[in-house]
């Protein structure tokens, strides 16, 4: 492990302290620039940080160069501003104008030209599951519970409808209840997702929630996520389960996710590679 520190930037959410708490048990060192508005304030001060406006570009980077990083994590859901709002500062306004075209594309192309950029101007840019392999989940079912032949075909379904969604850029993930596509994630994110699915809830069995990376995604900058609450959502909308990409997906709290698939009667279903692949 490098002494020099691991620079993280941090949206909401705990996986960027989870980021932080691997890296310092590996004996690293890390420095936090949490992004105004979006960070935890509680977390980030027990931590060497700063906390800076999303388009303050320049201080960002002057930070992370004032503190010796050269390894840099991008990790937690921000909420992609309009344009209006950005107010970005001069070293912002000159990095908005390399990412160009990128910036008005899906989020696919405006994060792997971000990647681009911090590779640019000096950075390794490291994905988050490189410090936090424990999340990453297993192949098969995580809990006591197995997904059916029904929900198997469902699974099947929603990874052929990712795919297609994540061609054009769309989003991570899908809800089908035998066969029927009830909803897609799009900018709500999933808990709004499964919200929608609830209340187009069709007779029979409940549906299944697919998580997985996009087709060519940057997956350094946006991995597909789940927690325990994504488990309780799909509980209340009266799912049946959740499948993911395993080694491709993080799982906020894995024994947390386990145990709450259990204790709700849900699966939670790591979806291999080859799995994938060989569906539609």
């Amino acid at each position: 492990m490098t002494l020099t520190p691991v620079g993280i930037l941090a949206g909401g959410g705990p996986l960027p302290f989870q980021v932080a708490k691997s890296v310092r048990r590996q004996g690293g060192n890390v420095f936090i620039v949490g992004f105004q508005d979006f960070v935890d304030q509680d977390e980030i001060r027990h931590w060497p940080h700063r906390i800076i406006r999303l388009a303050a570009a320049g201080e960002i980077l002057s930070a992370l160069r004032d503190a010796g990083c050269r390894d840099i994590v991008l990790i937690g859901p921000v909420r992609r501003p309009a344009l209006r709002d950005l107010r970005p500062d001069a070293e912002g306004a000159r990095l908005l104008a390399r990412v160009g075209r990128a910036l008005f594309s899906g989020d696919d192309g405006l994060l792997g030209a971000l990647v681009r950029i911090f590779g640019e101007e000096g950075f390794q840019v490291r994905g988050a599951h490189e410090y936090l392999t424990h999340s990453l989940g297993r192949i098969g079912a995580l809990g006591t519970v197995q997904p059916d032949v029904l929900a198997m075909s469902d699974i099947h379904r929603g990874i052929d409808v990712v795919r297609a969604l994540g061609v054009l850029d769309i989003g991570q993930g899908c809800i089908v209840q035998d066969g029927l596509v009830l909803a897609v994630e799009a900018i709500e994110g999933t808990d709004r997702m499964i919200e929608r699915a609830a209340q187009l809830r069709q007779p029979g069995p409940g549906g299944v929630l697919i998580k997985m990376l996009k087709p060519g995604q940057e997956a350094r900058a946006d991995m597909p996520t789940i927690g325990p609450n994504t488990l309780i959502h799909a509980d209340a909308a009266g799912l049946r389960g959740v499948a993911f990409e395993t080694g491709f997906t993080l799982l906020t709290d894995p024994a947390a996710c386990e145990a709450t698939a259990d204790r709700l009667g849900l699966f939670l279903y790591g979806l291999s590679r080859t799995e994938i692949q060989g569906a539609g």
